[in-house]
């Protein structure tokens, strides 16, 4: 086990690229891999655009941001300065294994299944047979990325919820967060049902509806704020339903092109509503089996009504 072999106060690099949701599901195996040795120093390298998802979390000691296309060379610098002795990389493309490369760390940690998989001299079998599981079972993210401190030699136990720190709510009075937007078109529900959606829920519910849809609408504190203060959140299968969960605020979440039982909300009160196709899930880039993506565009209005009352009324 890694985690035996290393020196008390080691430095542990952990590098988690690329998107909001996540950076956000990351936090589960921080907070495991603190509580098992509270005595590591542990930096994050992650995108500047979601530095603020972990400002303010206990289990880290600083991070180390960068922009996409740019910078990676000085992040590798101040990487090797930090002198880790473990590199964990938790994402697995180009870059994160370009920078465990040169990280100068004697243990540089990542999924046997990644590519460049000579990089790592520590390379961690999939998260199924970590866990034990059947090797087509679904993993969620979160679970996906605490098996890699269990294979680490965290001991296996229970996975805890995503974790985020923001300020005081910037609204009174009772609010829905209704998130419109997704990274695909093939996971975004029609503006259109949403803003009925919105209309009925301040009609029939008396809940004041705060929609957003993406970083043109709200700055990333903002909508940390606002999402954390919020009584229920409706959106597409995105970061901010992550964000949602992470606050542990009562969640609909509607899917379409992505698999729900691997990016379902984490550890908080939920309901997905999908419809069920042969061709899900996909990549989501585009529509691979129909000139339209049907997976979301037939869902209809009433599921996600009777959903939002099911979680109201709980």
């Amino acid at each position: 086990m890694i985690l035996s072999r290393l020196p008390a106060g080691a430095r542990v690099a952990v590098l988690r690229l690329r998107s909001m949701g996540d950076t956000v599901l990351t936090t589960p195996a921080l907070a495991l891999l603190k509580a098992a040795r509270p005595d590591l120093r542990i930096f994050v390298v992650l995108e500047r655009a979601w530095k603020r998802l972990l400002e303010g979390n206990p289990d880290i000691e600083d991070m180390l941001a960068f922009d996409p296309g740019r910078e990676r060379a000085g992040t590798v610098a101040a990487l090797r300065r930090l002198r880790p002795q473990l590199c964990l990389n938790l994402h697995g493309g180009s870059t994160s294994a370009w920078m465990t490369a040169f990280s100068g760390a004697r243990w540089r940690a990542g999924f046997a299944h990644f590519r460049h998989r000579m990089v790592y001299n520590v390379r961690i079998p999939r998260a199924q047979q970590v866990l034990g599981r059947d090797s087509q079972a679904p993993v969620h993210t979160a679970e996906h990325m605490a098996a890699a401190m269990f294979h680490l030699g965290v001991p296996p136990g229970e996975i805890p919820r995503a974790r985020l720190y923001a300020g005081g709510a910037p609204r009174s009075g009772p609010y829905a967060v209704i998130h419109t937007g997704a990274a695909y078109f093939t996971k975004q529900w029609p503006e259109e049902r949403f803003s009925a959606l919105a209309e009925w829920l301040q009609r029939a519910r008396g809940l004041e509806p705060v929609l957003i849809a993406g970083p043109a609408d709200t700055t990333l504190d903002h909508m940390l704020a606002l999402i954390a203060g919020a009584r229920l959140f409706v959106g597409n299968d995105s970061g901010p339903a992550h964000v949602a969960a992470a606050f542990a605020i009562p969640s609909v979440v509607i899917f379409g092109s992505s698999n729900s039982q691997v990016w379902h909300p984490w550890k908080t009160r939920y309901r997905v509503v999908e419809t069920s196709w042969d061709c899900k899930p996909c990549p989501g880039d585009r529509c691979y089996a129909f000139d339209r993506p049907r997976c979301i565009l037939s869902v209809e209005d009433d599921p996600v009504r009777r959903a939002v009352e099911g979680m109201l009324d709980e």
